[in-house]
């Protein structure tokens, strides 16, 4: 979708309130990018009410706003917002697995987990104290997003992260690529929308592999798990692709570092020799699963392996990829910005960076114009545009 196109349908309607962003601690650099497109498309934009009291302060400098988390010797910390916001459409970007932010407890390095920025976005929220026109939370990576239905006698944190958040004055929740979008039954009376990176992860293939023939023949789109199926069949189907899928059979009898370990990955699905594999997923953790997942594809003979996955963990590392690609076992992985890369994934041979700063912006964009954004969370219009100029030789 081109800039063009989305600033002449959001100018029929006035903003929810004057656009303020703040970026959570690890954030930064991903809302400084989010930032520049809507300075810029503002900048652009004509608009015969720039000069009326309901588009006051719709072009400026900068949307993001000052506010910070300072933290005592023992830990504790609060939450501080240094301009105003009364009256604003504020949007808190947060990235909760940025385990690089650190901070020192008793003279001690502690790094930053899940549980410590979401702590600290509470803070934010509770600091805006109730100013605010609007709050919408933007976490790319559901805080506790895994443990979203109960087996056992378990906590469930995702549904009360939620509930919480929306006790305290959020009215919508924006993610990406939820483990499982039926967390938000927690909610049911506030928004919580849940964005696939899929148009951006073809873009990211097509920009960076030249030789693909995107057809049933010579590629099928592939599911690691029962899980996430729809991803996978979203895919096959705006590529015209075949899909196939795997099953993890797992050993109930024993428990290993909290789950029932693998015993062997069964497929289900059409012959995949000679094609190329593209396995859709939303996270690679350790990154053990979707690994032995490329191995079974090669046992069957299939052509090259691209792995696409929203979040890029790789919580054990990255030896084990930089194995299976030197092996031949994988092509290439495509990961997005959402969430922190360390410098040593983005200087790897095999990694391709799929950049969301320009998606969430328009998401922003049109969400502070009260306008729908359902046509952004279906891209398959512009995944057809793409494919088209990749056929043609235009990328």
């Amino acid at each position: 979708m081109t800039a063009k196109r989305e600033e002449k349908r959001n100018l029929e309607t006035i903003p929810v309130g004057s656009l303020g962003i703040i970026p959570l601690r690890g954030c930064r650099e991903l809302c400084e990018k989010i930032d520049s497109y809507l300075v810029k498309w503002r900048t652009e934009r004509e608009s015969e009410h720039k000069d009326s009291l309901a588009f006051a302060g719709y072009q400026r400098d900068s949307y993001l706003l000052n506010a910070k988390v300072s933290r005592f010797g023992t830990g504790e910390a609060k939450g501080m917002i240094q301009e105003t916001v009364r009256g604003t459409d504020l949007y808190l970007i947060v990235d909760v697995t940025n385990y690089s932010q650190t901070y020192t407890v008793s003279g001690h390095l502690n790094h930053m987990s899940p549980d410590d920025h979401y702590q600290d976005l509470k803070r934010i929220i509770a600091a805006v104290g109730g100013k605010a026109r609007r709050i919408t939370v933007i976490m790319p990576f559901l805080y506790e997003g895994r443990q979203h239905k109960r087996t056992s006698r378990e906590s469930l944190d995702c549904a009360i992260a939620l509930q919480e958040l929306v006790k305290m004055g959020v009215d919508n929740i924006i993610t990406f690529d939820a483990h499982d979008a039926r967390v938000q039954n927690a909610i049911p009376l506030h928004g919580f929308e849940t964005v696939q990176p899929a148009y951006q992860f073809i873009k990211g293939l097509c920009r960076n592999v030249k030789d693909l023939e995107i057809d049933a023949d010579h590629m099928m789109a592939i599911s690691p798990d029962e899980g996430g199926m729809s991803r996978a069949i979203y895919i096959a189907n705006v590529l015209g692709l075949d899909m196939g899928m795997f099953y993890k059979r797992r050993d109930y009898t024993r428990i290993e570092n909290g789950r029932n370990p693998i015993v062997a990955h069964e497929f289900l699905g059409a012959d995949v020799a000679g094609k190329d594999m593209i396995i859709i997923d939303d996270m690679i953790s350790s990154g053990e699963s979707v690994l032995e997942v490329a191995a079974a594809l090669k046992q069957r003979k299939a052509r090259r392996i691209f792995v696409c996955s929203t979040f890029g963990l790789f919580t054990n590392g990255l030896d084990a990829f930089d194995k299976a690609y030197s092996d031949g076992l994988i092509d290439r992985v495509l990961t997005t910005n959402l969430i922190y890369q360390s410098p040593e994934l983005l200087e790897r041979e095999w990694y391709i960076n799929c950049d969301m700063s320009k998606y969430i912006a328009y998401l922003i964009d049109t969400l502070n114009h009260d306008t729908s954004i359902s046509d952004l969370l279906n891209p398959s219009e512009r995944i057809q545009t793409l494919l088209a100029k990749y056929r043609n030789g235009e990328m």
